[in-house]
């Protein structure tokens, strides 16, 4: 893949990028990678469900990441916590209030890790898949930053500039496990 010329906002270096799984995150880390950027990847995805699909997902983030060389760093499995934050949005559609809630749960736990150890700019790799709304990743994204002064929101659509087709090589190149649902059991 040639350079796409992505750049981290405000000069950036430290990334953090939170990553829902392997599929979506190919093409983003090649991509990170290739711009010279070595991101640590927080895997926080208390949404998926039943346990043994998170064990299966993270599994092959942890593989891809190795390929790579980078760290992923694992957050605590809060089901839950996540069921008590979506409560009263469990029968919305996809795209709809629950999956809004649902990006602000994972993404405030992802900038809250940033914030306590000193990364500069949170991503994520939920603007990489096209069953996600860019508006609602965005706008969680934007406001679990603003809760850490000092800590960028790196708002970028992982879909462009040829990443969309790329994820889709890179999954049959990986023989990546490609799930069928979001990870929610309100999104089978």
């Amino acid at each position: 893949m040639n350079s796409l010329g992505i750049k981290a906002p405000g000069g950036a270096r430290k990334i953090l990028l939170h990553c829902c799984c392997a599929p979506c995150s190919g093409a983003v880390v090649e991509a990170l990678v290739q711009e010279g950027y070595r991101p640590v990847i927080f895997f926080s995805n208390s949404n998926i469900t039943p346990f043994e699909e998170y064990s299966l997902r993270l599994s092959e983030v942890i593989r891809y990441a190795a390929k790579w060389g980078l760290e992923v760093v694992q957050d605590s499995y809060d089901h839950p916590a996540w069921l008590e934050c979506i409560k009263g949005l469990e029968q919305a559609p996809e795209r709809g209030p629950r999956c809004l809630e649902c990006f602000r749960f994972r993404l405030l736990r992802a900038a809250e890790y940033a914030s306590q150890n000193g990364f500069e700019a949170l991503t994520t790799t939920l603007a990489s898949s096209r069953w996600k709304s860019l508006e609602q990743v965005d706008e969680a994204g934007r406001w679990a930053c603003a809760r850490f002064p000092g800590l960028i929101w790196w708002g970028q659509n992982w879909r462009k500039g040829g990443l969309q087709e790329r994820r889709s090589e890179i999954i049959r190149e990986q023989n990546f496990y490609n799930q069928t649902y979001c990870g929610c059991e309100f999104s089978r």
